[in-house]
């Protein structure tokens, strides 16, 4: 129900929007309301709701005898460890029925009971990794484990991967026929050695495996000064950018098509295509160039010859330009699980917030 006072507020917020700038739809949608309904109030703007302001009580609801009763039964000992939906069959079976399944699970919500209701621990709510940023190449790492196939079924080697996320070369990487936190930390120390990695340099996300949360591991990094990050667990959006070179190496039309057939084999072929992927492959999220130009620092060079190679283009044949010349600036800022910008939508409704506040 929408008082007439209340509908005149709501249309003089959304005209103040629009007059600000903003579109009406974009106004209506901040504060998730309807443009039809915005529409249906202008047109008569003295009608208010019609519809009967009366609070109706079913006819069949329990009463509060009964709801105490219901509430005895799903909190005696045969049935406080079970949800409703095991409880209403199990009194049926016994020729009892107080209520639907529904029923129970509303009445313990208003009775506050309708947590976990098992011996097992309840699900748990886990926040999204705080974002990072890199501006720079040794700043932020990523890594994760892949799997490589073995003659043998469901025997696998396995990729240990590191990259560095600004300028997405692959700083290490070793295959074993083990998962295990203790060899990880083997790679993360060589890689630090070879990178010169100072203490509190280095963020290194990860997703939740064993071998990334060992007490190994991250004894190790606590000794390189190496700071983690991790990803909520199943969510494989968390850790993109190793996800994604994995897929790259996966789909390399000279990705074997049959299985590896030692350690060694895997091994000569994942370092010829770590040397493709760093030297010659030139990456589309870093304006093509190889990531291991933009790790030593030379992309920007390179893409400013190909800025003044466009515009001399251009110069040469200016009626083949209907605009500007290619975006060739280098990436500045690479991002890990940023927050959500702000929309205009959102700017919209923090104004009409702020007005209503006021």
């Amino acid at each position: 129900m929408t008082s007439l006072p209340k509908r005149t507020e709501v249309m003089a917020l959304i005209a103040d929007a629009v007059k600000a700038g903003a579109r009406q739809d974009s106004a209506c949608a901040a504060i998730s309301f309807s443009e039809r309904t915005l529409q249906r109030w202008q047109r008569d703007v003295f009608r208010g709701d019609q519809r009967p302001a009366r609070v109706q009580a079913p006819n069949n609801r329990l009463s509060v005898l009964e709801r105490g009763q219901l509430l005895a039964v799903a909190n005696c000992a045969e049935f406080a460890n079970l949800p409703p939906c095991q409880i209403v069959p199990r009194l049926v079976d016994q020729g009892i029925y107080l209520a639907s399944e529904s029923t129970f699970r509303r009445v313990l919500k208003d009775a506050k009971q309708s947590g976990h209701r098992g011996a097992e621990r309840p699900a748990q709510i886990r926040s999204k990794p705080r974002a990072l940023t890199a501006t720079a190449p040794g700043q932020l790492y990523s890594w994760d484990i892949t799997y490589l196939p073995t003659p043998v079924k469901g025997v696998y080697f396995y990729l240990y991967l590191f990259m560095d996320i600004f300028s997405r070369k692959i700083v290490g990487w070793q295959i074993y026929d083990v998962e295990s936190s203790e060899l990880a930390g083997d790679v993360v120390r060589d890689i630090c050695a070879r990178e010169n990695i100072a203490p509190d340099q280095v963020v290194l996300h990860s997703d939740n495996g064993s071998p990334m949360k060992g007490a190994t591991m991250l004894a190790t990094l606590q000794a390189l000064g190496v700071m983690p990050s991790f990803s909520r667990p199943s969510v494989s959006n968390d850790n993109p950018f190793s996800e994604s070179l994995f897929k790259t190496l996966k789909y390399r039309p000279a990705y074997p098509r049959t299985a590896f057939d030692s350690l060694l084999a895997a091994r000569q072929w994942v370092g010829s295509f770590v040397h493709w992927y760093n030297h010659e492959h030139r990456h589309s999220a870093i304006q093509f160039v190889t990531p291991a130009q933009r790790h030593a620092g030379l992309d920007e060079a390179l893409l400013r010859k190909r800025d003044e190679v466009y515009r001399a283009a251009k110069a040469a044949h200016p009626e083949r330009w209907s605009g500007d010349t290619r975006n060739w600036r280098p990436v500045s800022v690479v991002h890990l699980n940023p927050e959500k910008t702000i929309s205009d939508g959102a700017r919209v409704e923090e104004t009409v917030l702020q007005k209503k506040a006021a």
